[in-house]
C-alpha cells in the first residue's frame, strides 16, 4: 500500500465522515446557543419584572410603616400622660 492510497483513504474519511459530523455539531451548537439565549432573555425579563414589583411593594410597605408608627411627639405626649397618671396613683396610695 502506497502513501497516495493512504492519503486518498484519509481524504475520503475527511470528506465522507468528518465534515458532515462537524457540520452537524456546529448546527447543534448554534441551535443550543439560540435556545439558551432565548431562555436567558425570558429569565432576564422575568427578573426585571419581579424586581420592579418588589421595589413597588417595598415602597408601599415603607409608606404604610411611616403612616402607622407614632411620631416622637406623640410618644412624648403619651409618656407624659402615663407619668402624670402614675404619680396620681402613687399619691393616692400614700394617702391611704
Amino acid at each position: 500500500m502506497e502513501i497516495t492510497d493512504v492519503l486518498k483513504g484519509f481524504q475520503w474519511w475527511i470528506s465522507a465522515i468528518e465534515i458532515p459530523i462537524i457540520s452537524i455539531v456546529i448546527v447543534l451548537l448554534y441551535k443550543s446557543k439560540k435556545d439558551i439565549d432565548s431562555r436567558l432573555e425570558k429569565v432576564r425579563s422575568l427578573a426585571e419584572t419581579k424586581s420592579v414589583q418588589l421595589k413597588d411593594a417595598l415602597s408601599s410597605y415603607k409608606l404604610e410603616v411611616a403612616k402607622s408608627y407614632a411620631s416622637i411627639n406623640s410618644l412624648k405626649e403619651v409618656e407624659k400622660r402615663l407619668v402624670e397618671h402614675l404619680l396620681r396613683i402613687e399619691e393616692k396610695i400614700e394617702r391611704n
